[in-house]
């Protein structure tokens, strides 16, 4: 194929305002060269970055070979740059579409930080910024323009992008197209139709979410015809993977949160009250955290994740109402207090951890109620049987995961068609789990289950097995059963263990059409019959001290040593820089790791650090050398 050329008859004097292009992206590229490799350049100039990852080069050359795309690929994998590059490197402009505009703000933002002109054109707006934005539309002097597609559907805003005849569309979280998806935008289905009213437009639609019935209903309501399509390898390597039974909810938050103290970090939780009350825990232990859910008054909502985005430290507790776009990339932890609804979700929540590339920790916390929650849900939602159904298997593969006695990573891949080895980073690769027959334990929990007419929750059912005379158990003579007592050799907590990985096996389901209670499955009759096993994995209850101590060993070891005193002083002037923008927009958390490593001296030096472009060098490299060099002086003098 030819290569593309840098300058066009039509945009020549749009393309040459960036002065920061280095010589090599300005030359024309010879005959054979591919266009991805004349954008190197201008990725090591503009973005800071010496190499593109391996799931974006593939993306690149399609866009840059003018075909529409769809790209698959994990959160935290760097999706926004297969757009954005381009609309640097080839010039003319890019409108990007994206649903929130707390996500247009700061990517704006952080593209005006590396001196690349760009505008969202929003409600949010005042008249006279819109005004503003319109108008540099009409000059061509913005190379990237972001609309809610709400926006995008209305004729004033075609005439003006057909007057600017962008030459790239990129839909962004594209997964918003899916009807059944609780992320849906009906606006969404019109853009093929608004695309066919931009002469020679290109499309490229971007998306975290890896189901397969999910792309088939992207490929099908945004594309006219079959795009190229790039579906990236699912792994993040950089996250250490952790989940864990409820035994004490509280202790178990607050303990990865003192191992990321002064971290931002996101605990997703399963209801509105839930964000309250353990953003209630985390300020009790002095950390600066804040509750997020839909029910909140907008500008309170607005104020959390602002005060999320824009300072460090932060922790928010938040419902799925929080999350989608969310692009900060420091976050170094990702915590579910209860268990989300599918592995999508939870793959793609947990996603927002360690986007920066740097070392992040995850923990879900998990238990039988959550599972009957959760089927509750599936079973009283207006979703017709076949949907149901869906839902219902990917809870099951959820349950599956939190109960499997194999390496986290493993089993994760595998439900996305990828083949692993054991990782090694998660907490069942670090402490690989004994398993024992327990058949003979499941046998009374099953027995008692029937014997009490399948009418009751695990917590009833275990207080008969441990021979607890409660008032209720007295008022319905179930102390009178011959299962009243014969699991007092188990703790309460082993009897929870068994009850969940017993429904985790599929041999005991929740009764969502009469009481709620646990019913037998056709396996857990015959499992109490005797004529199959049952084991499982050994979980004893750890101590809050020992519990503490084994999972500070599982936290995800730094890339290598930063030196805290001057990683502190690089984050103050790293906030007194960015003036009440996101601090990232000025460096990641990555970068100013990586100064601390190995502490530059010289403008020269800086430029070879992780994500300092030309921009940000001229811009923030002698307030960033002056921090270190009085940090050098100072441990001098000690």
């Amino acid at each position: 194929m030819a290569a593309l050329s840098l300058f066009s008859t039509d945009r020549s004097s749009i393309r040459t305002r960036f002065w920061y292009r280095p010589r090599a992206a300005r030359e024309r590229p010879r005959p054979g060269d591919r266009p991805i490799d004349a954008i190197h350049a201008c990725l090591r100039a503009v973005f800071g970055f010496d190499a593109l990852r391996p799931a974006q080069a593939p993306v690149l050359a399609a866009v840059l070979a003018g075909k529409n795309v769809l790209a698959v690929l994990p959160t935290g994998s760097g999706k926004s740059l297969c757009y954005q590059l381009p609309a640097v490197h080839k010039g003319g402009l890019v409108v990007v579409v994206s649903p929130l505009i707390a996500l247009m703000r700061e990517q704006v933002a952080s593209l005006g930080a590396m001196g690349i002109p760009a505008a969202s054109l929003t409600s949010a707006n005042d008249a006279a910024e819109n005004r503003r934005v319109i108008d540099a539309v009409r000059r061509g002097a913005l190379r990237l323009l972001y609309v809610a597609p709400e926006r995008l559907v209305r004729e004033d805003t075609l005439d003006l992008l057909r007057a600017a005849r962008p030459w790239l569309l990129a839909v962004d979280e594209a997964h918003c197209v899916v009807e059944w998806g609780h992320d849906f935008r009906p606006e969404y289905r019109e853009i093929p139709r608004l695309a066919a009213r931009l002469p020679g437009i290109q499309t490229i639609a971007l998306t975290a979410t890896a189901d397969e019935a999910t792309r088939a209903d992207i490929l099908a309501h945004l594309f006219p015809a079959l795009p190229e399509v790039f579906v990236g390898g699912f792994d993040r390597p950089n996250l250490f993977l952790a989940m864990a039974a409820k035994h004490d909810a509280r202790r178990q938050l607050l303990d990865l949160a003192e191992r990321h103290r002064g971290d931002s970090g996101i605990v997703y939780c399963g209801t509105r009250a839930r964000t309250a009350q353990i953003a209630g825990w985390l300020v009790e232990a002095r950390f600066d955290a804040v509750p997020y859910h839909a029910g909140m008054e907008k500008p309170d909502r607005n104020a959390a994740q602002d005060r999320f985005l824009r300072e460090d430290g932060v922790i928010v507790c938040a419902t799925i109402a929080f999350g989608m776009g969310i692009d900060k990339p420091d976050v170094r932890f990702v915590a579910h207090a209860d268990m989300p609804k599918s592995i999508e979700s939870y793959w793609q929540e947990i996603g927002r951890a360690g986007r920066d590339g740097a070392p992040a920790e995850t923990l879900m916390l998990h238990g039988l109620d959550d599972m009957v929650l959760r089927r509750r849900q599936i079973d009283q939602s207006q979703s017709n049987e076949t949907r149901k159904r869906v839902e219902r298997q990917r809870l099951d593969a959820l349950v599956a995961l939190c109960e499997s006695p194999r390496c986290r990573r493993q089993t994760l891949l595998a439900y996305f068609g990828e083949a692993s080895d054991p990782c090694g980073h998660c907490d069942l690769c670090r402490d690989p789990p004994r398993r024992v027959d327990a058949t003979e334990a499941a046998r009374k929990a099953l027995s008692a289950m029937v014997r009490t007419g399948e009418r009751f929750g695990a917590g009833h059912l275990i207080a008969v097995l441990r021979g607890e005379p409660t008032k209720r158990i007295a008022e319905l003579a179930h102390d009178r059963l011959p299962t009243f007592g014969v699991g007092a050799e188990h703790t309460a907590t082993q009897w929870r263990s068994i009850f969940r990985q017993l429904a985790a096996a599929g041999h005991i389901v929740p009764d969502i059409a009469g009481f709620g209670g646990l019913c037998l499955a056709e396996t857990g009759r015959a499992l109490m019959r005797g004529t199959i096993a049952f084991e499982m994995r050994e979980e004893a209850a750890p101590s809050a001290t020992s519990a503490r101590r084994k999972a500070g060993s599982q936290a995800p070891a730094a890339a290598g040593p930063a030196n805290e005193s001057l990683l502190a002083a690089l984050k103050a002037k790293r906030r007194e820089l960015a003036a009440g923008a996101p601090a990232y927009t000025v460096f990641p958390d990555r970068t100013l790791i990586e100064m601390t490593q190995r502490p530059p001296a010289s403008r020269a030096e800086m430029r070879a650090i992780h994500g300092v472009g030309e921009v940000k060098l001229a811009r923030f490299a002698d307030a960033f050398l002056a921090v270190i060099d009085a940090w050098r002086k100072n441990s001098d003098s000690i």
